[in-house]
């Protein structure tokens, strides 16, 4: 609760001495709840945030969802009915993020996802993501796996949005690949145990076993199958690359392998990269501020929202001012138009049919060794 009142209380600073034509950002993040690893570093990422765009100050509005649906939509509707933004990020988790994106539909309110939140075609007009869509990520695994000859995969993930759709993902791609997946567990963002299901798939003996989850709560099963004795590889997904994740899994995480943002290993990136720059000065920019080693993934998807953002708002302003619907609606046009927006995690070319706009730049394919991110090719 003490966190919560911080947030509001962050929105009340940055917002003071604001007129009515700034641009008004809402945040709706999880800095509290199963899903705080990742929201936190969003929320630090937030406060260096540019305090002006395109000659217009920026209105940031903060709030605490709590990793709660529930609250994430209050807050959303606190957004688009007394706030009057102009645009919602958020939030931190696929659940929390796809309440958000119901009233960002119902009130023609754009909004930038913190999480790979998939939807039907009908819901999608006013949502775009920042992180890189699963299966983009999904397929990195999978020429990997394909590679090292895994043949056989176990599977243990998240019993919501997030996990159905890696399984989704990785399901259409191991098909292709030539490998089988199975067995299937599911387990709770809340949960303490997973011995039934990790039993299972130590039982199975698939070449390697996939875990779905994110931050600490993907640590759960990483330990329950090295403490079982699982001999084969493990992976894991995109959403575990941070300090959170590593402080609870310890030594069971040391020679999984994940896919991750650019932004993850910017020391390692070939100087060619196009987020090398963008992201070595955020790096450093972050960790002055929070302390060395405190980069994290999310934090670098808080960025590259606000870009997102920060590269449409300009020619939204060309067309209408801030505050008014046509400038929402005008707002929404150019984030799905933007083209070659340099973020930390890639390169984002938006479309009428790709609200992620991310490609094989956006993933480095690492291992974890001696509690750090190294990069492998194969």
């Amino acid at each position: 609760m003490k966190l919560h009142k911080l947030c509001v209380a962050l929105s009340v600073t940055l917002a003071a001495g604001s007129a009515l034509a700034d641009i008004t950002i809402g945040v709706s993040l999880s800095a509290t709840g199963p899903a705080a690893s990742l929201g936190i570093p969003e929320k630090n990422a937030f406060t260096l945030m540019p305090t002006e765009i395109g000659g217009e100050k920026v209105r940031l509005i903060v709030l605490d969802d709590a990793t709660d649906p529930t609250l994430a939509t209050k807050n959303a509707r606190r957004f688009v009915s007394e706030d009057k933004v102009d645009v919602m990020i958020g939030s931190s988790g696929t659940p929390a993020s796809a309440a958000i994106a119901e009233v960002a539909n119902e009130a023609r309110t754009p909004l930038v996802t913190m999480s790979p939140v998939s939807l039907p075609a009908e819901r999608n007009e006013w949502v775009f993501r920042a992180p890189q869509q699963n299966s983009v990520m999904a397929g990195a695994l999978v020429q990997h796996m394909k590679a090292k000859g895994v043949k056989t995969l176990g599977f243990i993930g998240f019993s919501d949005a997030y996990g159905e759709d890696w399984l989704n993902s990785m399901t259409k791609l191991a098909d292709a690949a030539g490998i089988k997946i199975g067995p299937v567990e599911r387990y709770n963002r809340t949960d303490t145990s997973v011995t039934g299901q990790v039993l299972k798939l130590v039982t199975a003996k698939p070449d390697a076993i996939l875990i779905v989850g994110s931050g600490s709560p993907a640590a759960l099963p990483q330990t329950a199958l090295v403490e079982r004795g699982y001999k084969g590889q493990i992976y894991q997904t995109h959403a575990v690359a941070n300090q959170a994740f590593l402080g609870v899994a310890g030594k069971a995480a040391e020679g999984a392998i994940l896919p991750v943002g650019p932004i993850v290993v910017v020391n390692q990136l070939a100087a060619d990269h196009p987020s090398k720059k963008l992201g070595g000065e955020f790096v450093r920019k972050y960790e002055a501020q929070f302390g060395a080693g405190s980069r994290s993934a999310f934090a670098g998807h808080a960025v590259d929202a606000f870009r997102l953002v920060e590269a449409a708002v300009p020619v939204a302003l060309a067309k209408a001012k801030p505050g008014s619907p046509e400038f929402r609606a005008a707002l929404r046009s150019a984030i799905e138009s933007n083209k070659d927006v340099v973020g930390v995690h890639g390169v984002f070319n938006m479309s009428p049919t790709d609200h992620f706009g991310l490609d094989a730049r956006s993933h480095v394919l690492v291992r974890i060794d001696n509690g750090g991110y190294k990069r492998v090719d194969n």
